[in-house]
């Protein structure tokens, strides 16, 4: 049976709960929960989703209502010159030694790599039945489970912090959530969440604390083997605030092995705005879990500025397992690099170019290296 179980103290609540985090240590959950090999022939003849990968997603009884059809995003190889031209489309073949791809989860409904995990939440969401679903965001996120929650008739709250791009304030109103501009930074709008998480009949759909999140996260992964014909990438790069994606990733890449469905681990690179990296820093510390929150700086990448991620020891803990690293950019390097892929034809959010700052900055690493661009550049335009 599928329950959630907290993953320092081991302690398990049904999924039927509105407990949203672990009583005793007031930790995030894990999902405890076993997936079945997906196989890979069959996948041609199943619904263009993320729902495709049936066998490795939690049982949810509203999945296929709740679905908008994320998921399946392209996988376009990129030239690492910056004036050299575009090398290719989302092919399956190798595109070669050296070579980076990018997988354009921008082209998702609601514009976020987010819909990943949001449709996941929603569909858990709608079988309990609660009062309220709140959310709590930078922006992107809360798009996110405000659309989900309107396809799945859900009653949605978003806790925001002030000075949120208004493109992503009017996406979250348009979806018919309601929204609650919180004073401070995005650590003091967690912290109002959580506190209006704990009323009865509401429902939290926390990306960072519920772990449908994560199962959602990882069919990134998953579209990455299927793409390449039953292999992954020797690297694969995820900026990281939260985690979400890194521990979805990590989640993929341990049950494609475990199934014996790839031979070999790829790296997962960590990337981080240097003005609020606090995991980069405790990586290359060797430290185990974070000691203390970062200051909040501003940065453009916006997204990932979180100086005390909830599953900072899982998340350290998942790049080491796959002899990665991590890497942090300059608000410069951003800068230049949503322009450097605006003159390729891709325009993406600040944060969603983190890892190609990254990696265009980087030596070449062996191999098909492959980034992801998050979020389109229409929710906040160019970075000033």
């Amino acid at each position: 049976m599928t329950v959630y179980e907290c993953p320092e103290c081991r302690i398990q609540s049904p999924v039927s709960a509105l407990t949203w985090c672990c009583p005793k240590c007031r930790g995030p959950w894990d999902l405890a929960f076993t997936s079945a090999p997906v196989p890979l022939a069959s996948l041609g003849s199943r619904v263009n989703s993320l729902w495709r990968y049936a066998e490795a997603l939690p049982s949810l009884p509203y999945g296929p209502e709740v679905s908008l059809g994320e998921g399946r995003t392209p996988l376009v190889r990129l030239a690492t010159s910056a004036t050299a031209p575009d090398t290719g489309s989302n092919t399956g073949s190798d595109p070669g030694t050296g070579s980076v791809a990018a997988k354009l989860d921008f082209l998702m409904p609601t514009l976020s790599f987010k819909d990943r995990g949001a449709v996941m939440l929603a569909a858990h969401a709608r079988a309990l039945g609660p009062r309220t679903v709140l959310a709590d965001s930078s922006g992107n996120a809360g798009t996110a489970i405000a659309a989900y929650g309107a396809r799945a008739g859900l009653d949605c709250v978003v806790y925001v912090p002030e000075g949120t791009s208004p493109k992503k304030l009017e996406q979250i109103r348009a979806h018919g959530a309601r929204i609650v501009e919180v004073p401070g930074d995005r650590e003091a709008t967690a912290r109002a969440a959580r506190e209006a998480a704990g009323e009865p009949g509401v429902f939290y759909a926390s990306h960072v604390y519920n772990p449908y999140f994560l199962h959602g996260t990882k069919t990134y992964v998953y579209e990455l083997w299927e793409e390449l014909g039953g292999r992954l990438p020797e690297t694969i790069v995820v900026p990281v605030g939260n985690g979400t994606l890194l521990l979805g990733a990590a989640l993929a890449v341990e049950e494609l092995y475990g199934h014996g469905l790839i031979g070999t681990r790829p790296a997962l690179v960590a990337v981080q705005a240097e003005a609020v990296s606090p995991l980069a820093e405790a990586f290359h510390a060797g430290a185990e879990d974070l000691t203390e929150p970062a200051a909040a700086r501003p940065t453009l990448a916006e997204g990932i500025a979180i100086p005390a991620p909830p599953r900072a020891r899982q998340i350290l803990r998942a790049v080491r397992a796959t002899g990665g690293t991590f890497l942090t950019v300059t608000e410069e390097q951003i800068r230049s690099a949503q322009k450097d892929l605006a003159r390729r034809g891709l325009f993406v959010e600040a944060t969603g170019v983190a890892c190609w700052a990254a990696v265009s900055a980087a030596p070449p690493r062996p191999g098909l290296t492959v980034v992801p661009l998050c979020g389109a550049g229409a929710k906040t335009g160019l970075a000033p």
